[in-house]
């Protein structure tokens, strides 16, 4: 039976958030659906829907509900049919989906690294002491502070514009974005220097682009194996199993990331303390089919390592 393809008439609805970033993504999707079947343009429609997270500009994200501030909302309006996939980032995807809806399309992963930017030093090491670093991001602040304690870190939320704005008015020295997204972006303008995974373990997932459907709608996923990338798939089928296995949220500073190398996949984890005191990391490599089974168990090597108290802030 023939798919019943997009059409000016009939656009796929793409549901996003309203960010710079989030709309580049979402005409990503449309581009690599429209390519993949000779489809115009205005086969696609892109519906913004603005969520908690973006809402809630002045406090952390932990402070108000963690990684489903930035889905809920567009989850919803899949459920209820108002759009027909969602596009998001990946590093803000929880691991558990609402009944119903399904998260198997991944995009061809973009750069995965995390980007330093500063208007006056060139990297970490050539902070002064005591120098103040801005970041919303709970695991950059605690690899942070792991490597240099002196630091001093604030609350630093917005988008690129704000948060270089905040910069040049010197609210601090230096923040931290992804490669991925400046990348998407096209901006090069922008004083970034990629900071090597070895330095900085990258989030879960970062640089990569998901795409949600309803379980049961048979045409969309049809349509979604077209622009499916198998590679991302998993690596990120290992990296999700780890922060699964883990209890990840934004309330926990974790890091993780794999990489295939012929048919093997390496997987390395990182868990800290969210003051940086102590940190502990886990490098193993599998075949590639067993991604999923070495994320769980690099998880609870971790947390046996851990111990009973290393998690004691959470409670």
């Amino acid at each position: 039976m023939t798919t019943e393809l997009p059409s000016p008439a009939t656009p796929l609805r793409i549901g996003t958030r309203g960010s710079p970033l989030a709309l580049a993504q979402a005409h990503e999707t449309a581009l690599r659906l429209g390519n993949a079947f000779g489809l115009e343009p205005d086969s696609f429609e892109v519906v913004v829907i603005q969520t908690t997270g973006d809402r809630v500009q002045d406090r952390a994200l932990r402070e108000i509900g963690g990684k489903g501030l930035f889905t809920r909302e567009i989850e919803q309006d899949l459920l209820t049919g108002k759009i027909d996939i969602a596009v998001h980032s990946m590093k803000d995807m929880p691991v558990l989906q609402p009944e119903g809806l399904l998260l198997d399309t991944y995009l061809p992963r973009e750069d995965m690294r995390d980007a330093f930017v500063s208007l006056k030093v060139g990297s970490i090491a050539e902070l002064a002491e005591g120098a103040v670093v801005g970041t919303s991001s709970l695991r950059r602040k605690s690899q942070l502070l792991h490597r240099r304690p002196d630091l001093q870190v604030v609350e630093f939320r917005g988008n690129v514009q704000t948060r270089l704005r905040k910069l040049a008015d010197e609210v601090a020295e230096c923040t931290f974005l992804a490669m991925a997204g400046l990348n998407r972006l096209g901006m090069t303008d922008v004083p970034a220097r990629a900071i090597d995974v070895d330095d900085m373990l990258p989030a879960v997932a970062q640089g990569a682009i998901g795409i949600e459907r309803r379980s049961d709608d048979t045409r969309v996923a049809k349509l979604l194996e077209a622009v499916h990338d198998a590679e991302t798939g998993k690596r990120l089928t290992a990296e999700r199993a780890f922060l699964a296995a883990l209890d990840g949220s934004c309330e926990t500073p974790i890091a993780g990331l794999a990489e295939l190398h012929g048919g093997k996949l390496r997987l390395r984890g990182q868990v800290l303390r969210p003051d940086g005191s102590e940190a502990i990391d886990d490098d193993q490599t599998c075949p590639v089919e067993d991604g999923a089974m070495l994320g769980r168990e690099m998880a609870v090597k971790l947390l046996d390592l851990a111990g009973p108290d290393f998690f004691d802030w959470r409670e």
